[in-house]
């Protein structure tokens, strides 16, 4: 861990997959809800892998805009990341996800957006720093 933080937040679950999520700061609470192919109701809402799933790609959207941006290549307003979050069993027991980004980095050449995405994953973006060796993360340029 860094002797520095910049920022730091927290937020609470109660309930687990079929309970309740809140941020210390308000800015998140809401219901969380099973999905049916876990064995939950189906019913529209949240779950772990839909909120790491907006986490990831907020995140590294963010670094291919700031490498972007240190290489002196500009963006076009249709950029953005996708972000698609799996879960299963681990042949082990347990669980794993699994993790595939589609970087759409408009107004770049697709050697540049290779080169900015890429970066990003194996240089940057705090996610997938924190990922690595843990979970299999796939980068695709679309």
């Amino acid at each position: 861990m860094t002797a520095h933080i910049l920022y730091q937040t927290a937020a609470t679950a109660k309930g687990g997959r079929s309970g309740r999520v809140h941020s210390a700061d308000g800015a998140v609470d809401m219901p969380l809800t099973m999905p049916k192919e876990m064995g939950g109701s189906g019913d529209k809402g949240a779950n772990p892998e839909t909120l790491f799933a907006c986490g990831y790609a907020a995140c590294f959207e963010s670094a291919c805009r700031f490498l972007a941006r240190k290489e002196g290549l500009a963006l076009g307003d249709e950029t953005y990341v996708t972000a698609k979050v799996g879960i299963g069993p681990r042949a082990a027991g347990g669980f794993q996800l699994y993790v595939s980004l589609e970087a759409h980095l408009a107004g770049l050449s697709r050697e540049q957006a290779e080169h900015i995405a890429h970066t990003a994953h194996n240089e940057v973006c705090p996610y997938s720093h924190a990922t690595r060796g843990n979970i299999a993360v796939q980068v695709e340029v679309v």
